[in-house]
């Protein structure tokens, strides 16, 4: 089929959908082929409108967990029927070795979009994913800067190669190793949209640096953010975009981590022995090990929500604030700069 549009749904943290977004964009302008971008969390699915049948609609978002985050998960679940031809993408955790841009997973991403679409009626002409430069350094350390420029100009060569091939009315989909391996990962990509998800949530704080302006609050994709007791507090709808701590101008947002241990240590050690004590005793001793892992993870989301609260409590306090701050690596430089695609010309 012959193109005469491009209408690019996007979801992007920290900038790296967007980029690639613009990449095609640019791409399209010099097909002389209109190009129109929707940021998904500032579109209200009700005001959608179907494009005509030569529009080739593309979805891109990064992969949280081995899958989409739920954001465009409900997004296009709720996309309305149609029968045009899609092109799938994601951005997902790039590295580099050497001269070697080392591929991250998809996970279960493809499967699902491509599931869901084709009951709507619409025709899968390919799937591209983009290693873009891992941003997630709650983690691990943020890549530097050659790292980053190398990944951008490794995957600007990549969406150009695989964009113009669909434009050109051929189809473009992965080798099938990488399918093998995505539905390995698939019990760790449902392991993090029910609990993975939950636990981050809570990892995240604003330290006194915080001047109060209200940027992560306002600009949170999936409105997160809230303030308790004056200060920014995460609930359980982050989805560990990285963007309020990408944006804060104070670089006052860090990750928790030793409070996040000390809170593991407790729970493993002390409540699941008294937990598994007290319920053995009193109702049934667990012998289905599935059963077992959801009241476990049930019952650490719950402490861990409550440990939160105390912590974001107790933070008005300097020595406890303190000590939140710098057992957080994220506070130190040797774990790295914080990313926003926009900062690198690629």
């Amino acid at each position: 089929m012959s193109y005469n549009a491009i209408n690019i749904y996007y979801f992007s943290g920290t900038g790296n959908a967007l980029q690639v977004s613009r990449w095609i964009k640019d791409l399209s302008i010099e097909k002389s082929i209109e190009c129109e971008l929707f940021d998904i969390s500032k579109t209200d699915h009700s005001s959608l409108v179907i494009p005509s049948n030569e529009t080739l609609i593309i979805f891109i978002s990064p992969i949280h967990g081995f899958n989409y985050p739920p954001i465009m998960l409900d997004f296009l679940f709720q996309f309305p029927k149609g029968n045009n031809e899609v092109l799938l993408m994601n951005t997902r955790a790039g590295m580099r070795i050497g001269k070697m841009a080392t591929p991250g997973l998809t996970g279960i991403a493809f499967f699902y979009a491509g599931i869901v679409l084709r009951a709507k009626g619409y025709h899968i002409r390919g799937v591209l994913p983009v290693d873009m430069p891992s941003n997630w350094i709650s983690v691990h350390p943020g890549l530097n800067t050659f790292t980053i420029l190398f990944l951008h100009r490794k995957m600007k060569e990549r969406v150009t190669r695989g964009v113009s091939r669909i434009l050109a009315e051929k189809k473009y989909f992965r080798a099938p190793i990488e399918s093998v391996l995505d539905i390995a990962v698939m019990p760790i990509s449902l392991g993090y949209y029910f609990v993975g998800r939950f636990m981050f949530a809570k990892t995240y704080f604003a330290s006194s640096a915080c001047i109060d302006c209200n940027l992560c609050v306002e600009a949170c994709p999936v409105h997160a953010i809230t303030k308790v007791d004056g200060r920014p507090y995460w609930t359980f709808k982050c989805e560990s975009c990285m963007k309020c701590m990408s944006n804060c101008p104070k670089q006052a947002i860090e990750t928790a981590h030793g409070s996040i241990a000390i809170v593991s240590v407790l729970f493993t050690s002390v409540l699941v022995v008294v937990f598994y004590t007290l319920f053995d005793h009193y109702f049934f001793k667990l012998e289905n090990k599935w059963l077992e892992f959801i009241i476990e993870s049930f019952l650490f989301l719950a402490i861990l929500a409550i440990w939160y609260r105390l912590i974001h409590f107790m933070m008005r306090v300097k020595p406890i604030e303190r000590f939140v701050v710098y057992t957080s690596l994220t506070k130190y430089r040797f774990w790295g700069k914080r990313y926003k695609a926009q900062n690198y010309k690629s």
